[in-house]
């Protein structure tokens, strides 16, 4: 594209910010409009890089997310170099306890590392794991990245390569035949040259595209004060039976989440806090003593198939990035520099080819 377009990135969250910064590193000028900081798919994230411990089945979506694990050191190297903050990545591994044999879901896939541990092996390697765990999986190559540290981090790196970022939210995306020609906001008109539509569970406040929200609550504890950060009793991410534990190297554990179809609903709630302690505390006891810090929530941008939608749209100048459903943290690096390529140089990369919004026309999708 002529280098001397802007380009208007609708959505600030982890996606939008991957994008924009790719776009800014390839010489594009770049600006930003992002809404409620506090509702966003990244506060419904523990920021599991998990493509192995969730199961993904073989397929493009495994292909995509594998691509990305792979990309995430390098990457986050970039963004900690431009912000000079750090990340919080950690290239722990996950643990997956079963309490039952058929519970043992596993996709043997070349090239991947995978371990079974058995009843006797895994409460060696973790202590204090329920009794009732019988075995588990162990994925060295699956990790996490505090979500907190990488959003203010890569807030920061956006602002150190001059992005402008813009806090409002679009009321409406006027359109001309097939091009967009302006984007109708809480603080003005603004115009671009290409617009990218990242605005994650409030897509379908813009254009007909099929997301909708799914709200995740979740909370954190604190390790005991007598127990010190240079010896955690969990080393590595728990991914149990709808709950997963994330230890972080500062001594907090995150506990998610819930997985609600109700809408745009705030807050957490009394049946969601009980749902996330119960589950946790029967996979890792030892929790029913720690002190809890904190709760909260987000909106987490599904689709009919739980995959994203990425790339080229109906219109000329409107590049699709939504929908990335339980995977934003993890899809971060490599949807920025495949929708950066597709839109600065116009090259369109095989993986994109199955999340294109076409897939969806059947139901009536025309975006």
């Amino acid at each position: 594209m002529n280098k001397s377009n802007d380009i208007l990135i609708i959505g600030g969250g982890i996606i939008g910010l991957s994008i924009a910064i790719e776009l800014k590193l390839l010489g594009a000028k770049v600006t930003v409009i992002n809404r409620d900081v506090q509702r966003i798919a990244t506060n419904a994230a523990a920021g599991m890089l998990a493509p192995q411990a969730e199961a993904i089945p073989p397929g493009k979506m495994l292909d995509l997310c594998l691509k990305s694990r792979a990309l995430y050191p390098e990457w986050v190297k970039k963004i900690e170099s431009i912000s000079g903050l750090e990340t919080g990545y950690w290239p722990c591994g996950i643990l997956a306890p079963v309490y039952a044999a058929k519970e043992r879901k596993n996709y043997a896939l070349p090239n991947l590392n995978y371990q079974w541990l058995n009843q006797v092996a895994i409460h060696q390697y973790q202590p204090v794991l329920s009794p009732e765990v019988i075995g588990g999986w162990f994925y060295p190559q699956d990790g996490q990245v505090d979500t907190r540290y990488l959003y203010q981090s890569i807030i920061a790196a956006a602002k150190e390569l001059k992005i402008e970022i813009k806090s409002g939210f679009v009321t409406e995306i006027v359109r001309k035949k097939d091009k967009i020609q302006s984007l109708k906001t809480s603080i003005g008109e603004l115009e671009a040259e290409h617009y990218v539509l990242a605005t994650g569970a409030w897509s379908q406040e813009l254009l007909p595209v099929p997301v909708f929200p799914i709200k995740g609550q979740m909370l954190s504890l604190k390790i005991p004060s007598d127990v010190s950060t240079n010896n955690l009793p969990l080393q590595q991410v728990l991914f149990g039976n709808q709950t997963y534990i994330v230890p972080r190297k500062d001594g907090r554990i995150i506990i998610g989440a819930t997985s609600e179809n109700i809408g745009f609903v705030d807050g957490n709630t009394a049946a969601g806090v009980q749902q996330l302690l119960g589950n946790a505390i029967r996979l890792y006891p030892g929790l029913r003593d720690y002190e809890i810090l904190e709760f909260w929530w987000g909106f987490r941008p599904n689709t009919p198939d739980e995959m994203p939608i990425l790339g080229a749209s109906n219109y000329d100048n409107l590049t699709l990035a939504t929908g990335h459903y339980r995977n934003g943290i993890l899809l971060a690096p490599v949807t920025g520099m495949l929708i950066a390529d597709l839109i600065w140089n116009n090259h369109s990369d095989p993986l994109l080819t199955a999340f294109n919004y076409s897939r969806f026309m059947e139901m009536g999708s025309k975006v």
